[in-house]
C-alpha cells in the first residue's frame, strides 16, 4: 500500500517537472506549448485527486490505519 502511494507521488512530481520543462523550452514549431503544458498539469491534478480519493477509500475500508501519535502533550 505504501509503495503504491509513493509511486503515485513520484508520478505527480514527474508530471509537474514535465510541465516545467515544456514551459522553459522555446517552441521549435508553430504550435504553442500551452496545450502540452495544460495537458501535463491536467494529469497532475487528476493524479492528485485520485490519490486523495484512494487514501480516503483505503482508510474507510480499513486497509490503512492512522498512526498512534499523540495529538498533544
Amino acid at each position: 500500500m505504501k509503495a503504491l502511494i509513493v509511486v503515485v507521488l513520484i508520478a505527480i512530481v514527474a508530471v509537474l517537472a514535465s510541465a516545467g520543462m515544456v514551459m522553459l523550452r522555446k517552441p521549435r514549431d508553430a504550435r504553442p506549448n500551452d496545450t502540452r503544458m495544460a495537458r501535463a498539469l491536467m494529469w497532475r491534478v487528476i493524479l492528485s485527486i485520485g490519490l486523495f480519493v484512494f487514501i480516503l477509500l483505503a482508510w474507510s475500508l480499513g486497509w490503512i490505519q492512522p498512526s498512534a501519535l499523540p495529538l498533544s502533550r
